[in-house]
């Protein structure tokens, strides 16, 4: 089974096929309910990738979705985002008991529209499994009430303002979100500042070891990795708490040993670049005097 590979799922009309749903009433939106949902069996393919937004308001649920390498069994409400061409897979193989609603998007249905590039900006879409949506009574009622607009409308009679309606709606869901997850870095503030603590330590520790001249300066990739957090949820976090990047923080860390080099050792410049995780010097000037408005000559000149 794990060596099974993901099962691609094209449409939304294939989706309710594949799940057992009734024929979506949309052909590119679809809103449904968790407890319309039948049970897993062995032959079914557990691992997917959907061709379309999905948005799913999960609870009390007694299967596991896995997403990369983290896992999750949603016992409290939370709201999770996949976006197209993301694998996530399925555990578990009894009766579901899932409750909560899923909101299917294609991005057809976005098409033309400012919200097929807004959507692409939300970096939550990118966030692993386990750092999924935590939602409080009140705000997971106002993601339900929201599904359920979208849902009344395309099952009332299309005419020319239902699409609006309908992107008004998902606009309005996903701004609501963008609000819930910064509430979320507020309210997680301890393991947030653990986070924060790792990376400075993750950092000091590649600075002051060969790891720069034998790899390079680390990737924002490696950095994740390294947590145990996503890309762009460490980048989500950083901004909120700091208002830097992922990146930004390596450059920092990278600026504050350039110039402890430059101020303390009889080191050249291509000297420094080198030990700093360059292969070219001219690309250390540039990013440094892009950092501090100085050359790293003018720097070193200037503690003479």
């Amino acid at each position: 089974m794990a060596n099974q590979q993901p099962h691609r799922v094209k449409s939304i009309c294939e989706f309710h096929e594949f799940r057992d749903l009734p024929k979506p009433e949309h052909p590119l939106v679809s809103v449904y309910n968790f407890e319309d949902l039948k049970y897993l069996n062995e032959e079914e393919p557990k691992s997917l990738i959907l061709d379309f937004y999905s948005i799913a308001l999960k609870r009390n649920a007694n299967a596991k979705m896995r997403y990369g390498q983290q896992e999750y069994d949603f016992k409290e409400g939370v709201l999770l985002f996949i976006a197209p061409g993301q694998v996530f897979s399925i555990e578990g193989n009894a009766e579901l008991q899932h409750t909560g609603y899923s909101l299917l998007i294609h991005p057809d249905f976005l098409w033309n529209t400012p919200l097929a590039q807004k959507i692409k900006q939300y970096e939550y879409f990118g966030y692993a499994v386990h750092e999924a949506l935590h939602l409080s009574d009140k705000e997971e009622k106002m993601i339900i009430d929201i599904m359920k607009n979208i849902q009344h409308e395309y099952q009332s009679n299309i005419d020319k303002f239902s699409q609006d309606v309908i992107i008004a709606q998902i606009d309005l869901l996903l701004t609501y979100s963008e609000r819930f997850y910064n509430r979320q870095f507020i309210t997680r503030k301890i393991s947030n500042h653990e986070i924060l603590a790792r990376l400075e330590k993750l950092l000091e520790d590649f600075f002051n070891t060969d790891f720069l001249t034998r790899k390079g300066l680390p990737t924002v990739q490696y950095i994740a990795e390294n947590l145990n957090v996503s890309p762009n949820y460490l980048s989500g976090l950083l901004k909120h708490l700091t208002g830097q990047s992922t990146q930004q923080h390596i450059h920092n860390k990278l600026i504050e040993k350039a110039k402890e080099k430059l101020s303390t050792t009889n080191l050249s410049i291509s000297e420094i670049a080198f030990e700093l995780g360059f292969e070219h010097q001219q690309s250390f000037s540039k990013l440094f005097k892009t950092k501090t408005n100085f050359s790293p000559l003018e720097f070193r000149q200037s503690f003479n």
